[in-house]
């Protein structure tokens, strides 16, 4: 896993990245965080998850994508990963450790060779652990290009 500090959506736009990845609710609201921010920016990605079922428990592990031409010669793939089922602040994280497990093994399997980027997904509104999180992350994604985006202006 390499690390960079930055906006994953800038350097998204940049061209560093085929895909990247951000955690999602099964809710299909996309109104905070970095999921705020991709609706806003990339609303093909928000449509990708409007037109799941809201409230399916069994979105847990796997995602939904779009498709956006860059360039004529890049297109980027916005992985919207359910990764926690709820999103109201609780005493408990929303993060669903198993879903982001099977999440990103799907993602290897769908995305192999490709340029992968995402943020600590599950560890800022979701509560969990980004420690816990990234070793996941590492083992499901080994032998492939990723790359954590620390967030930073």
């Amino acid at each position: 896993m390499k690390t960079t500090k930055g906006d994953l959506i800038t350097l998204a736009q940049a061209g560093t990245f085929d895909v990247i990845i951000h955690g999602c609710n099964c809710f299909c609201t996309m109104g905070a965080g970095i999921a705020k921010s991709i609706k806003q920016v990339f609303p093909a990605a928000y449509w990708a998850d409007y037109n799941t079922e809201k409230g399916d428990r069994d979105k847990l592990g796997t995602y939904s994508s779009a498709e956006i031409a860059l360039t004529e010669e890049h297109t980027l793939i916005v992985v919207n990963a359910y990764t926690q089922y709820g999103y109201r602040r609780k005493s408990t994280p929303n993060v669903d450790y198993d879903a982001v497990r099977a999440v990103f093994r799907r993602i290897k399997t769908d995305f192999s060779g490709k340029r992968i980027g995402y943020p600590a997904i599950g560890a800022g509104l979701a509560g969990g652990d980004w420690a816990v999180i990234s070793e996941i992350i590492g083992e499901e994604l080994a032998g492939e290009e990723h790359t954590f985006v620390q967030y930073q202006l």
